[in-house]
């Protein structure tokens, strides 16, 4: 079996669909051009870029595909763990080690079953990216516990600290949102464990009685962005809310960031949810949208491609179907740019090793979209 080739130095060539390489937008760093590079993906979720130029998708329906330098589709990837592929359930994150190059592992969150219905795994395994590629050595290194859910609120984004240690958003299931403020379970939780799934020993509720220790911070609701910040090393999220009320927050250890019982937005019948929208011990966003725009996926940039952009922090749009922009002072939105307006409901958003902004449109016939300088 081929073993995959680690190379230094990765430069990546990609195809274009000439339907969307002619299309152009506007935006503060000029026009950018949009480009193809894979079609025909089912609703994909996560991007992970390997160090031989290939790309790894992961598909809701419980799928991973690498995509090579010229947009085609690889087999499915073999291994992966059957998966709860219903309401918004299924095969989501996908992220590599920071040591990839070298142990060849990545970790993966997904729906499981179990009695009662759905809840967060967290698995580990290496990936043999040959001819017929697959996945060794599984090991699920997470379960979330409390109450299942039926379909809904999985979160399932994972970070990866400076440290090793891993983070995971874990959502609170929707129709048990109370229950993320219960540190007894992890329901509207982050949590962070080791790569092995231990428990770090310098987690915050760590031999604190009836709580978790797992958990970094709570009173979340759906989280579907976390990233590290690449100056500071600090954890940065986003998560969904109600009607209206879509968070970013700058995640502390042990913090409480509110919800239920704190927000912006109101309840889908249009029924009063939170006390207020501040209360003292809870954490305010440093970033808030009032009518929801559904974030998915996180990126800061740091390349060359987009000088003006560096620094900057980028989420996707499901319900906006657009690309956000947001100019940072420190731990401060100082300006939001929204980009690429009708583009399609983007589930992740990555920035690759040629300093372009790789988008993935959640659809049954996804796509995997290529964004740079129309120059």
């Amino acid at each position: 079996m081929r073993r995959l080739i680690i190379t230094v130095a990765v430069s990546i060539t990609l195809i274009s669909a000439p339907a969307f390489a002619q299309q152009s937008y506007k935006s503060a760093a000029g026009p950018l051009r949009i480009e193809t590079v894979a079609t025909g993906l089912s609703n994909p979720w996560a991007l992970a870029f390997l160090p031989d130029g290939q790309m790894l998708v992961s598909e809701r329906p419980g799928q991973m595909r690498l995509i090579d330098r010229d947009g085609k589709l690889s087999p499915p990837v073999s291994g992966v763990p059957k998966v709860m592929a219903s309401g918004q359930g299924g095969l989501l994150d996908v992220v590599l080690d920071r040591a990839f190059a070298q142990n060849r592992t990545l970790y993966f969150c997904y729906s499981e079953s179990t009695s009662g219905g759905g809840r967060t795994a967290l698995a580990r395994a290496t990936l043999d990216a040959g001819a017929n590629p697959k996945l060794d050595d599984l090991k699920v290194i997470f379960r979330q516990d409390g109450p299942p859910t039926s379909g809904n609120h999985y979160g399932c984004r994972i970070a990866q600290g400076r440290d090793g240690n891993l983070f995971l958003t874990a959502g609170d299931h929707r129709t048990h949102q109370d229950q993320a403020q219960n540190l007894g379970n992890h329901l509207g939780k982050i949590v962070r464990i080791a790569p092995d799934g231990s428990v770090p020993g310098d987690n915050p509720f760590v031999g604190r009685d009836g709580a978790k220790p797992e958990i970094w911070s709570y009173g979340h609701r759906n989280p579907q962005g976390l990233a590290i910040h690449p100056a500071s090393g600090q954890l940065w999220e986003h998560e969904h809310g109600p009607r209206g009320g879509d968070e970013v927050n700058v995640i502390a250890k042990g913090k409480n960031y509110g919800w239920p019982v704190i927000g912006f937005g109101i309840d889908y019948s249009g029924a009063k949810i939170h006390d207020s929208t501040q209360k003292a011990g809870m954490e305010q966003p440093v970033k808030y949208w009032v009518p929801s725009i559904a974030p998915s996926g996180m990126a800061f940039y740091t390349g060359d491609l987009f000088p003006a952009w560096k620094g900057s922090l980028f989420v996707g749009a499901l319900a906006g179907q657009m690309l956000v922009r947001l100019t940072l002072d420190g731990e401060r939105v100082t300006q939001e740019e929204r980009l690429l307006d009708g583009i399609g409901r983007i589930r992740d958003v990555r920035q690759g090793p040629d300093g372009a902004l790789y988008l993935l449109t959640d659809s049954s016939t996804g796509r995997l979209l290529r964004v740079a300088p129309a120059k």
